[in-house]
């Protein structure tokens, strides 16, 4: 039609929108643009507010590239009747990022991680997102894609099945909660989508032009599937304070020896972190990416005559537990193996005390189905999951845990546990789930490759 040009006609972009989206355009290919709504407008016909600023003073210039909280599944994955203290968080997280108050990216590490405020700023958690993991399409550190231009044949751990390091975070804590081990800071797989997160250029391209189909079409806009950000998903692991890594307390260790009392309850904590590592086949547990919480004796005085020292406390947190759950032991070029290995508490063999805590479920045949059915149900939700895999993995996990039941009887320590032969567990029943039978029978069977480099 002649003119038509001149008259702002809008054209189909299906190169950035949903398919959904995309029809809603297409269904109307006539329609003109409209000159930039008043407010009174808006209020009239019920528009939604396009971003967190609109309901408040916020500016187009200052406006995120956030929805409001509809526009997003928040609702369906974010929700945990079970755990109320861990929901409550995540709505704090939420809220504060409607407010304006981002994750902010940590700077460490080979990952795309953030450290997650509330509306007061407050550090409350760290949320790994799936996509920006190490070997991640949209891992904004340089060095890993180095790596993989660079040196190909060392790109990756062969033994872990890739992108899945936030279910490797939830599975560590689902560990951790099952034996009572209480060393790792809960976490769960949670969704959240900030404009600080690490985007490719199609989904913000995508925000922009829904951003200006709203302002000249709210009637087409409020029916868009998302006008924000995409949510990510992740991990979302609750933030401690007052920790620090497990080296820079090491190192004053050496130089100050630890009151008795606090040694021996130091010594157990230890102890439940190679429980931890040795279970999951952490294959990434220096001694940086384990915290350690020391806080001095303190003088509390009761009167003038006499004073009653209080011993010191110390307790540990296990984080940093992306890199674990493979479906194979190493063989290849690396053996991964555990730092703690080299630490003198090492040395010490295994408590009564913890003997007492983890061996009774360890040897019952019925609780280690149950801990592989409930990682089952976490792992399925990723994309990715492959069942045969998974099978892999939870083969590893029962030779891990045959290897430490049999060395807690012995009483072994963790440097005699880490030489022992490296075990595989199959179960040979067809079906998975959580219906025991009598028929079900185990295979064992001793790795007997070994990596090229076994000290590293």
């Amino acid at each position: 039609m002649p003119g038509r040009e001149n008259r702002g006609m809008a054209q189909p972009l299906p190169s950035v929108l949903d398919d959904t989206d995309s029809e809603l355009i297409s269904a109307a290919p006539d329609v003109v643009f409209a000159p930039s709504p008043s407010s009174s407008y808006q209020n009239n016909h019920n528009s939604h507010p396009r971003s967190p600023t609109r309901t408040g003073g916020g500016s187009k210039e200052s406006s995120p590239l956030l929805g409001p909280k509809h526009d997003h599944d928040f609702g369906v994955w974010n929700f945990f009747p079970e755990d109320p203290q861990f929901d409550e968080v995540v709505k704090q997280a939420e809220s504060a990022i409607e407010a304006n108050i981002f994750p902010e990216r940590i700077y460490q590490g080979s990952s795309g991680s953030y450290f997650v405020r509330n509306r007061e700023t407050k550090t409350i958690g760290v949320f790994k997102p799936k996509d920006e993991e190490p070997y991640g399409q949209l891992n904004p550190k340089w060095t890993k894609w180095m790596q993989k231009l660079c040196c190909p044949c060392c790109f990756g751990r062969s033994c872990l099945v890739l992108n899945q390091g936030y279910l490797s975070e939830a599975g560590a804590s689902l560990v951790d909660q099952k034996l009572l081990l209480n060393i790792v800071p809960k976490t769960k797989v949670v969704k959240l989508a900030s404009k600080t997160f690490n985007y490719n250029a199609l989904d913000r391209t995508k925000v922009t032009v829904k951003k200006n189909i709203g302002d000249n079409m709210p009637s087409v806009a409020k029916h868009f599937k998302r006008l924000g950000l995409p949510p990510k998903v992740g991990s979302f692991q609750l933030f401690v304070n007052g920790y620090k890594d497990a080296d820079y307390w090491l190192r004053r260790f050496d130089n100050e020896a630890l009151p008795e009392s606090t040694a021996k309850k130091f010594q157990h904590l230890f102890e439940r972190l190679v429980v931890l590592d040795y279970i999951i086949r952490n294959t990434d547990r220096g001694n940086d990416n384990w915290l350690i919480k020391y806080e001095p004796a303190s003088a509390d005085q009761g009167d003038e005559e006499w004073s009653m020292v209080e011993n010191p406390e110390i307790s540990i947190a296990a984080i940093d537990n992306g890199l674990a759950f493979p479906y194979k032991h190493p063989d290849e070029w690396r053996a991964y193996p555990y730092h703690w290995a080299w630490l003198p508490q090492a040395k010490v063999p295994f408590s009564d005390e913890i003997k007492e805590l983890v061996l009774p479920q360890l040897n019952d045949v019925d609780f280690v189905q149950d801990l592989c059915d409930d990682l089952f149900e976490l792992f399925k939700t990723d994309k990715g999951f492959d069942r045969g895999t998974f099978f892999k993995q939870m083969a590893v996990m029962r030779g891990q845990i045959l290897n430490l039941s049999q060395a807690l009887k012995d009483g072994k320590s963790p440097v005699e546990l880490v030489q022992m032969r490296a075990v595989t567990v199959e179960r040979n029943k067809g079906g998975f789930g959580r219906i025991r039978s009598d028929s079900d029978t185990f295979t064992q069977s001793i790795s007997s490759r070994n990596p090229f480099f076994s000290w590293c």
